[in-house]
């Protein structure tokens, strides 16, 4: 029997998910494929060139015969730090241009359902690689996902001049599930595992409470990598990062496809499918 293939995203969120593929009980039980970019891994898993994939929730309205593995997630219940929207010092309502990072289409559509529901107006949409300094010289915001908006977000918070991750100053951030939640109440699902098999042979739920299990390890690894604390990281992916699923961000993914859908954001809706 050929052994499985899974992907995922190598950002710091995840890791507690992919830990125990890396070194712990799962290790070399599966074929594990790292990417920067969670687009990558909805790519892989509609190609079938993977049996299961971490990608972003929004995939599984493209994604024919995908199934949802239950509860175990990448979301958020109040705040995330990784998911922000980054102007030069303005606020959101004076922004007529974003810069979209597209590694992630769960967060891009999330921009504009907060900018078409919640704020009001539709500034001009501009696709873009990850690059903050090259985003802001051409709009007045930048969507960032992953560590690069960790990073960002952190010294952006702070309102440190000597950013090490941009030449501009004096930036400000949004975290988009904290926007979410503001003029939600619910908590938000941003990435979960998806599988178009009808079994898959792995218990990810265990898979990821052994990952929990070594946060402050995996902490350790990204510390530089971040500009970030042991301390920060680890509050980071216990605090603002949720692994698993409550009801309000059951009840915020089913409000988020049903504003996604009003504002042609996806096709007619299809109801979520679990394995």
């Amino acid at each position: 029997m050929s052994i499985l293939r899974i992907s995922a995203s190598s950002y710091s969120n995840t890791a507690p998910l992919v830990w125990s593929f890396l070194y712990g009980q799962n290790h070399g039980k599966v074929e594990l494929i790292l990417d920067n970019a969670p687009a990558r891994s909805a790519e892989l898993l509609s190609q079938d060139r993977v049996e299961a994939a971490l990608v972003p929730v929004i995939a599984s309205q493209f994604i024919d015969g995908v199934k949802l593995i239950p509860d175990v997630c990448v979301g958020a219940k109040t705040r995330v730090q990784s998911v922000c929207l980054v102007t030069d010092g303005r606020d959101l309502e004076g922004v007529k241009t974003v810069s979209l990072d597209v590694s992630s289409k769960t967060s891009v559509v999330l921009t504009k359902i907060i900018f078409r529901e919640f704020l009001g107006f539709e500034p001009e949409w501009r696709d873009a690689e990850p690059d903050l300094d090259s985003m802001l010289a051409s709009s007045d915001a930048a969507l960032l996902i992953g560590d690069p908006a960790l990073a960002i977000a952190e010294h952006a918070t702070r309102n440190v001049d000597s950013n090490p991750r941009s030449k501009i100053h004096n930036l400000r951030s949004f975290d988009l599930a904290e926007l979410w939640h503001q003029y939600t109440g619910l908590g938000f699902v941003f990435a979960m595992w998806m599988t178009k098999r009808d079994e898959i042979g792995i218990d990810f739920a265990a898979a990821r409470d052994e990952g929990l299990a070594h946060i402050d390890q995996i902490a350790a690894n990204y510390e530089e990598e971040l500009y970030m604390s042991g301390e920060e990281l680890v509050e980071y992916l216990t605090d603002s990062i949720a692994y698993s699923i409550d009801d309000t961000m059951r009840r915020g993914i089913d409000l988020y496809f049903e504003l996604a859908e009003k504002n042609g954001l996806i096709p007619r809706f299809r109801p979520l499918r679990f394995l």
